[in-house]
């Protein structure tokens, strides 16, 4: 049951930076004055799609805490770097993000990583 704690932690969180991402896509970018960042900040923080990904962000809390009852803080933790992965995976899917040689290679180390932490 602990690693279904870990994986949820890390779908909740992919969750929350794609949501994110996507909303703030949509309403464009940062206006330099501060009223203009203010009225951003304000309509992103009401938009439903963003409240999903703070909610998410709360599920993904009592996924990890409930995820340290059962593992070592220096076992689990390293898990959570697959969010890499999956986050690179799913921004060149739904975002048309460049999947390059460079952040392949890196999303490959941060794995050996996990495999190497969680011996």
């Amino acid at each position: 049951m602990g690693y279904l704690y870990i994986v949820g932690t890390i779908l909740f969180t992919v969750y929350g930076q794609l949501i994110i991402k996507w909303q703030v896509s949509n309403a464009g970018s940062l206006p330099a004055d501060a009223a203009g960042k203010c009225w951003y900040f304000l309509t992103l923080i009401v938009n439903p799609w963003v409240i999903s990904s703070l909610i998410g962000a709360f599920l993904a809390f009592l996924c990890w805490v409930a995820a340290m009852t059962h593992f070592d803080l220096s076992y689990a933790y390293p898990f959570v770097s697959l969010t890499f992965v999956v986050v690179l995976l799913l921004s060149g899917l739904f975002f048309q993000e460049a999947i390059t040689v460079t952040k392949v290679l890196g999303v490959i180390l941060i794995s050996l990583g996990v495999i190497l932490g969680s011996q």
